[in-house]
């Protein structure tokens, strides 16, 4: 296992994290449970340029008709982050949360590897309702954002 891939599983294994790990794609699969739903989260270690990924995916795919409304969320969502960004494949319907970060020839260590995590897991709990609300209930996403972020 690469070190960088080493660090991430032991810092998940330290929180009693259950997970799986694919050592040949350097790739951690983690089912996650949160307030508001569940989804699961793939940490992607690239182990030769010193960056570690986490992608939290809606569970369920958007139908096409639904797309623009749920785009239109996910921007929304995206203007005022600080940490991560929505991503939404229009050729099938998957959401997911994105954070990200690069440690070039430098040791992944758990303060790096913690916001990553923890960022990503907040945030897709977070707006998951509203994801699920614009994109299966024909909420408005302006409304939605508003109901999430009070604004």
């Amino acid at each position: 296992m690469g070190r960088h891939l080493d660090a991430t599983a032991n810092f998940l294994r330290s929180l009693g994290f259950k997970f799986e790990v694919d050592e040949e794609k350097d790739l951690i699969y983690m089912p996650f449970s949160g307030e508001n739903g569940r989804w699961a989260a793939v940490l992607d270690v690239k182990e030769d340029r010193g960056i570690l990924i986490m992608y939290s995916m809606v569970s369920v795919k958007i139908q096409e008709k639904a797309r623009p409304a749920v785009a239109e969320f996910l921007t929304r969502a995206n203007y005022n982050m600080i940490l991560g960004n929505f991503e939404l494949d229009f050729s099938d319907g998957e959401v997911r949360f994105k954070t990200s970060v690069k440690v070039g020839d430098g040791a992944l260590a758990a303060n790096l590897i913690e916001p990553v995590v923890f960022a990503n897991l907040a945030t897709m709990d977070r707006y998951l309702p509203g994801i699920m609300a614009v994109g299966f209930g024909g909420q408005s996403p302006e409304a939605a954002i508003k109901e999430i972020e009070g604004s």
